[in-house]
């Protein structure tokens, strides 16, 4: 039902923010206990997402073969599992530090609002940009105990990268959500209007990530892992258009885990090489 995957949207960006925070790799105790809490979060999140959505599911020929609406796991099941997801994620923040626990709520809070969202507002997309903008915010937070404003830019750059692509995503339903009365930016904008609005979320996510290059005093190996990272979103948006959605899956899935991913290796080595230096 969760797929290893999908937390390669978030985790990478957790470990980037833990990285920055701690200037390097903190102490193997934390590095997990992060770990933990972001799978568990992301799968309480994810499984939560697919029980709200499972009669919608059914109806939507696209989802209709996901494993609640198809048979091969109950409610019963997924719910179980959710509540074992969220209690590691709850676990998780308390042994990290009082910061962390104080403020585990929130996300919580978050996480199930998004999957009702779309029933309501088509703002749904930002309310998902948050849900992952937390990660890196909450992971500088278990090493340091606090927040300052790069790290809240950085999670803002997050929200707004999410939001974009999950715009982007949100396009092959657009008949879907009309048919069914689901509130979405491609079913108020239509598809070339919206496809406009993801790059220009993907432009403000661009220069956010470039204001933490300075932000942080980083070196230049950071600078090449943003520039990289703004040549797959680049290059995502030149796949996609109004007339043809058929390379959505590869930009949504692949290049968006090429983006979190790159990120976060090139902060670690940008790190390692101030370090030797």
């Amino acid at each position: 039902m969760i797929k290893v995957e999908h937390t390669l949207f978030a985790l990478p960006f957790a470990f980037t923010g833990m990285f920055l925070a701690a200037d390097g790799l903190p102490d193997m105790r934390t590095v997990g206990l992060i770990a933990l809490a972001v799978l568990g979060a992301r799968s309480g999140a994810m499984g939560f997402n697919r029980i709200a959505d499972a009669k919608i599911d059914a109806r939507n020929p696209r989802t209709e073969k996901r494993d609640i609406p198809a048979g091969k796991i109950s409610v019963t099941e997924a719910s179980l599992y959710v509540v074992l997801s969220f209690a590691l994620y709850f676990f998780a923040a308390y042994l990290l530090n009082p910061l962390c626990f104080y403020l585990s709520p929130v996300p919580f809070i978050v996480f199930l609002l998004y999957s009702y969202t779309k029933r309501f507002t088509f703002l749904c997309h930002i309310v998902l940009g948050i849900a992952l903008g937390i990660a890196p915010i909450g992971a500088w937070a278990a090493v340091t105990g606090n927040v300052n404003l790069g790290i809240s830019m950085l999670g803002l750059a997050v929200l707004f990268w999410v939001s974009g692509f999950d715009i982007v995503y949100a396009c092959q339903d657009i008949d879907f959500d009309r048919s069914e009365g689901l509130f979405s930016i491609p079913r108020f904008l239509g598809l070339a209007k919206s496809l406009m609005l993801a790059r220009v979320f993907h432009l403000v996510a661009f220069a956010l990530f470039f204001y933490t290059w300075h932000y942080f005093d980083m070196g230049y190996v950071y600078l090449a892992g943003i520039l990289l990272s703004g040549g797959f979103m680049v290059y995502q948006h030149s796949i996609i258009k109004p007339s043809d959605l058929s390379k959505l899956g590869m930009a949504f899935f692949n290049l968006n885990a090429y983006i979190s991913v790159t990120i976060c290796i090139f902060t670690f080595i940008d790190i390692m090489v101030k370090r030797m230096i």
